[in-house]
C-alpha cells in the first residue's frame, strides 16, 4: 500500500510560504546559527535539494525569509490630523510590527560579521528604495496643515524617533512603555522640530 497516495504535494507558491514559514521559525528559535538549509528542510518537511534550488546562497534564504516577515506586518501610518498624535500612534503601530525584527538583529550578529554588512544595511534591503518613512510622511503632513514651517529638516532630525524607539528595545529587550513613547515625541522630538524649524527661518 502506498502511505503517500492521500497526501497533496506542494508547489510553487503553496510550498515556498511552508518553507519561509518553517524558515522564519528556525531563525526565531535558533538564531543565525541554527539558520541552516538542514534545520529549515526538516522543519517544512522538504529536502535540501527543494531549499538549494530556489535559494542557492544562505544568505537568499535569509533575505527571502526577513522580507517576507517585514511586507507581512506593515507598520499604519496614522493620520489623525495632528503630528503629536501621528507621533506616538505610529511609535505604538511599531512596538507591535517591528519589535521582532529589532530584537532579531542581535541574532543576526554573526552573519553582519560574516557579511560585513549591518543592520542599517539590512533595512535598506528589506524596504523600497526612495519611499518615504512614516516620520517623514506625517512631517510632511504637518507641514501641509501649517503645523510645521516648511524648512529643510535632515533625514536624522525627522527619523529620530523610530532610533529612540529601536534604542529602547535593544536595551531592554522588551516593548517599549507608554510613558518611553510620550517621552520620546514629547520631550525629545517636538522640541528638537521646533527648534530646527525656528534656526531656519530668515
Amino acid at each position: 500500500m502506498n502511505l503517500k497516495a492521500g497526501r497533496t504535494r506542494r508547489r510553487g507558491p503553496e510550498l515556498e510560504d511552508a518553507i519561509l514559514d518553517a524558515a522564519w521559525h528556525v531563525l526565531v528559535e535558533h538564531g543565525y546559527h541554527g539558520f541552516t538549509y538542514e534545520a529549515v528542510a526538516a522543519r517544512a518537511g522538504t529536502s535540501r535539494p527543494v531549499l538549494y534550488r530556489r535559494w542557492a546562497r544562505r544568505e537568499d534564504l535569509l533575505h527571502a525569509t526577513l522580507t517576507r516577515f517585514w511586507w507581512s506586518q506593515p507598520i499604519e501610518v496614522p493620520d489623525t490630523g495632528s503630528l503629536r498624535e501621528d507621533a506616538i500612534g505610529l511609535l505604538r503601530n511599531a512596538d507591535a510590527a517591528r519589535r521582532m525584527i529589532t530584537l532579531l538583529s542581535v541574532q543576526l550578529a554573526d552573519y553582519f560579521r560574516e557579511s560585513g554588512t549591518n543592520f542599517s544595511e539590512l533595512r535598506a534591503a528589506l524596504g523600497t528604495p526612495g519611499e518615504a518613512t512614516g516620520f517623514e510622511m506625517i512631517v510632511a503632513r504637518a507641514v501641509e496643515r501649517g503645523e510645521l514651517p516648511a524648512v529643510p529638516r535632515s533625514p536624522r532630525v525627522v527619523n529620530l524617533p523610530f532610533d529612540l524607539f529601536r534604542h529602547d528595545v535593544l536595551m531592554t529587550m522588551r516593548a517599549v512603555p507608554e510613558e518611553s513613547i510620550v517621552e520620546i515625541v514629547d520631550e525629545v522630538w517636538l522640541p528638537l522640530l521646533r527648534l530646527v524649524g525656528v534656526a531656519d527661518c530668515p
